[in-house]
């Protein structure tokens, strides 16, 4: 679907920082909502759902169990 949005599991990715997730969340709500830059009225709504995605997109990262990675410590 969006081809600049990069593999962030492991083995694929070794040192995925929040930046890389961000950046992936944007691209995302960029392609489904249509807009690359939203108008004023629709920014709150926009950055709300790339705050989400990304919220989404980390707790999907911790979750993986991915086979020859070991699993993060649990806190």
């Amino acid at each position: 679907m969006c081809r600049s949005i990069r593999t962030l599991r492991p083995p694929a990715a070794d040192d995925v920082t929040e930046d890389d997730v961000r950046a992936a969340a944007l691209q995302y709500v960029r392609k489904i909502s249509g807009y690359r830059t939203p108008s004023a009225r629709n920014r709150e709504v926009f950055d709300a759902a790339v705050d989400e995605v990304a919220e989404a997109t980390l707790r999907l990262l911790a979750g993986l169990r991915v086979r020859g990675v070991p699993a993060a410590p649990e806190d």
